[in-house]
């Protein structure tokens, strides 16, 4: 049995939770799953830190009682984790007895093997950070995080013999490449550790801050925050005696962010050595979110609460978003539009036309069971083939963390689904009376989404559920065999009964002010009569295949699929308002009935409506996915 132990940063409470938050804490509940997926074992920490300079500053601030501030806060953070889906094993406070015990417990251990001396030390200090900086640390004369000038302090403190570690510490880091990832952050620590780091200073006199944990061999100290703080990684689980430190800490990850690389890859490991503890398996290290290119701040307005996000666009479209936007690592940027239009193109679109198109055909054909598959041909095996290759490099990069890859591999899948049944065409086959070729490939296609619903457990675990529960597979858990899953195409039960629809993904629209319209009124054409008017066959197709037209810079030749047997190219005017990336899978209405003429050399069957706007052309499209060829009424 594998033991995983996964951990966020414990949250620093002078503020409430923002997106920076509600990221690490879903990339951590979403590696949790998916080794739950794979049968591990799993524990899930996170919580709050709540000692230090600036709670107390804060709680002042807010003219509460140091204590009520912190319990104010640090609740907060515990409610939102369920509207996120996220399930943690334990939620750590450090103002909990069990954490202060712990520390003291660690701290006696290293002053007892004579790795804490008493020393007096002048140096730079950043209440910000509540840190000392050397001189080569500064930019520009100030701290490099809170840009201001540091304070010069003089005062006798406990210091770390961190230093005594640092060679070792180095040496482990070249030796495991794994240890720190990605590489860029390794390299980043390896060349902190080129610099002379000296010791680190871990007390606060009481003269100057009583908001902490007292040091056990001198109560007139308090523990600096980060000694402190970086403890509850196993005070969590027990240590000193409690067994699921011995069964968790030998594969422990820790989740954080870039500003607090350092404590992590430096104070932690060399504390851990001094306490003569093995070091944690791996430190996994992203970047920040921006918003609209700027950095959150509170003074700019531009903070994203993630509870509003979640009540706006779902749980789903949040989650999935940030795992899919982000290249893990790097910083990335955070708006609602690009959020929408995600959603759309990937859910709505993609996968949420899947499901619909073919919840349908399987009613309409197969009378609302899963069909028996018979013999493969080379079509079928193709996207076989190309579904164990998603579904195993899927499974690869989501656990070294690279979700935003992952879940690209995987939606090569959901998009060869699509193109494998615009090649199949069901309704000729039906209109042909091929009933075990049609039935053949409705399975083919439930089963893929089947495990296309499986593997977005750990990114979207209540629409996964639903998915599968639509293709009346049943969940459970410590059923599922992940590695089966890339060799195996045959886990629906023939009979099983399914949905007869699915409208999981309605497209969604960003929420925005409404611009007063000029009051003058709209050019209206002509009256027809109704005779005339009912000539014309509107219909909904499905965007194929887009592309520019060679000879005209404003026309795109969209193929459609609209359920006949070959898509219908139709001649649009629309590449001014739409790049043709933007209209894959994108139902649109078209007149069905018009006489085929050219247009700049291409051949247009049809023509797409469109409503002009101040800011383009806006198609025509039904609020959910519809059958290819539906008759508008």
């Amino acid at each position: 049995m594998k033991y995983f132990f996964v951990s966020t940063p414990i949250y620093y409470v002078n503020a409430r939770p923002h997106l920076g938050h509600a990221y690490s804490t879903i990339v951590a509940d979403s590696i949790a799953r998916f080794h739950k997926l794979a049968g591990d074992t799993v524990f899930f920490l996170t919580g709050t830190d709540e000692h230090g300079d600036k709670i107390v500053q804060a709680a002042q601030k807010a003219q509460m009682d140091v204590q009520r501030y912190v319990d104010d806060i640090s609740s907060s953070f515990q409610e939102l984790w369920p509207h996120l889906e996220i399930e943690n094993d334990d939620f750590i406070r450090t103002t909990m007895e069990r954490h202060k015990a712990c520390v003291q417990y660690v701290l006696q251990k290293v002053y007892d093997s004579g790795d804490i001396y008493f020393a007096e030390y002048e140096g730079l200090y950043c209440y910000g950070c509540e840190r000392f900086y050397t001189e080569k640390e500064l930019v520009d004369g100030k701290c490099p995080d809170h840009q201001v000038e540091p304070t010069r302090i003089k005062e006798k403190n406990y210091f770390f013999r961190m230093s005594r570690y640092l060679d070792a510490l180095r040496r482990h880091i070249e030796e495991h490449p794994e240890f720190i990832q990605p590489e860029r952050y390794r390299n980043e620590v390896l060349a902190m550790l080129r610099e002379d780091l000296g010791d680190l200073c871990i007390s606060r006199p009481k003269t100057r801050l009583t908001w902490g944990i007292d040091l056990p061999f001198d109560t007139d100290f308090v523990t600096y925050v980060w000694f402190d703080a970086l403890i509850n990684y196993i005070s969590a689980l027990g240590y000193p005696g409690d067994d699921r430190f011995r069964k968790f800490w030998s594969g422990a990850h820790h989740i954080v962010a870039k500003d607090i690389l350092k404590p992590h890859a430096i104070f932690w490991p060399t504390m851990l050595m001094a306490a003569g503890l093995p070091l944690y398996k791996g430190l996994r290290v992203h970047g920040y979110w921006t918003v609209g290119e700027t950095k959150m701040s509170k003074s700019l307005g531009n903070v994203v609460a993630p509870l509003d996000m979640a009540q706006r666009y779902g749980v789903a479209a949040f989650r999935y978003f940030l795992l899919a936007e982000m290249s893990f690592g790097q910083d990335a940027s955070f708006t609602e539009e690009a959020l929408v239009q995600r959603f759309n193109a990937d859910l709505a679109n993609d996968l949420g036309n899947l499901f619909s198109r073919t919840l349908t055909m399987t009613h309409k054909y197969c009378g609302g069971r899963v069909p028996e598959c018979g013999e493969l041909t080379e079509l079928d095996r193709e996207v076989l083939s190309i579904g164990h290759n998603a579904l195993a490099n899927f499974q690869g990069q989501f656990q070294h963390f690279h979700f935003s890859r992952a879940v690209a591999s995987l939606w090569e899948l959901v998009r060869h689904l699509n193109k494998y049944i615009d090649k199949s065409a069901p309704w000729a086959l039906f209109k042909a009376g091929e009933t075990i070729r049609l039935n053949t490939v409705l399975y083919v296609v439930l089963e893929g989404m089947r495990k296309v619903a499986l593997h977005l457990w750990p990114v979207m675990p209540s629409l996964s559920e639903a998915m599968l529960e639509q293709l009346g597979w049943k969940w459970d858990l410590a059923a599922v065999d992940l590695e089966g899953e890339t060799s195996s195409w045959f886990g629906l039960q023939p009979g099983t009964p399914v949905a007869a629809s699915s409208n999981l993904f309605p497209r969604k629209e960003v929420v925005a002010a409404p611009k007063p319209e000029p009051k003058t009124a709209a050019p209206t054409k002509e009256a027809v009569d109704f005779e005339v008017f009912s000539q014309l066959d509107l219909r909904v197709g499905t965007v194929v295949e887009a592309l520019p037209h060679p000879q005209a810079d404003r026309l795109l030749l969209v193929r459609l699929d609209d359920g006949g047997t070959e898509p219908r190219q139709v001649v649009a005017g629309i590449a001014e308002s739409w790049k043709p990336a933007d209209l894959l899978g994108r139902q649109v209405v078209f007149v069905a009935n018009l006489k085929p003429r050219k247009l700049r050399g291409q051949v247009s069957q049809g023509m797409i409506l469109a409503v002009k706007t101040k800011d383009g052309l806006a198609l025509l499209s039904p609020t959910s996915p519809v059958p290819p060829g539906s008759v508008v009424s």
